[in-house]
């Protein structure tokens, strides 16, 4: 590797050799399609947080207040598109697929934007708005109606669905978990696109993989991971196509 390379050839290269890659995404990837974070001032719905409706004690008190909210939610993610980050890395996942190396994507966004890219090898840790789950019989079952019928109702047994999302107060799925810590501690390469570094686990992810051994990106407009070894400074529909 030139020690006159810059550092999108260097990551570049690394990646056209690289065996085991994991990738792991957050709310920076999805702001290029326009989609606001929902958290914080900016997320306010009729003067609730989300962190005041994103839990199993809201939906129990009110579950028609809560399915309102997840309802403008869908409405607005509906007129969203995978942008070029998104689409940058299906085609990274096919290049590594071509040449049968190792590929895996986690991301924090319930928005299923990455699956509507095409994306295959896809962990969605926090769940996917897209989904539903019966709170009898406890199926998972997409649904993409818009509007959703408030609250909607298992057409199996009758009982109330929900949405199928990681709430504040609830564990990730454990099958997810160990998943996923299974291709950060087998990666020889972590791309960390678009997160803060804030919410865990995923905040402990890159020091994971880097403690293992793997060389570890960070792609986001501001610092946040102190594990990375090389940190590219933009948006993600920008600075992840320059890695094809």
């Amino acid at each position: 590797m030139s020690r006159m390379s810059s550092p999108i050839e260097q990551v570049r290269e690394r990646l056209s050799s690289a065996c085991r890659v994991t990738v792991l995404t957050g709310a920076g990837i999805s702001a290029d399609s326009g989609i606001p974070t929902f958290r914080g001032p900016d997320g306010l719905w009729k003067n609730f947080r989300a962190e005041d409706l994103a839990t199993p004690e809201a939906f129990t008190r009110d579950p028609a207040l809560v399915w309102e909210w997840y309802n403008w939610r869908r409405e607005l993610l509906a007129t969203k598109e995978p942008n070029p980050a998104h689409r940058a890395l299906v085609s990274i996942e096919g290049k590594m697929e071509t040449r049968r190396a190792q590929f895996h994507l986690l991301t924090q966004n319930v928005d299923g934007l990455h699956g509507l890219a095409g994306s295959r090898n896809l962990i969605e840790l926090h769940g996917n708005i897209w989904e539903v789950r019966c709170t009898g019989c406890g199926a998972v079952t997409e649904d993409r109606r818009v509007p959703i019928p408030i609250p909607p109702y298992c057409s199996s047994c009758g009982k109330m669905l929900r949405p199928h999302i990681v709430w504040f107060g609830e564990m990730l799925d454990s099958d997810d978990v160990s998943r996923a810590l299974e291709s950060l501690e087998h990666c020889d390469m972590m791309l960390v696109i678009g997160t803060s570094g804030v919410v865990q686990p995923a905040a402990s992810f890159a020091s994971t993989a880097r403690s293992a051994g793997a060389f570890v990106v960070e792609i986001n407009p501001d610092a946040s991971s102190g594990a990375a070894h090389v940190a590219l400074r933009g948006r993600a529909a920008e600075i992840v196509p320059l890695l094809v």
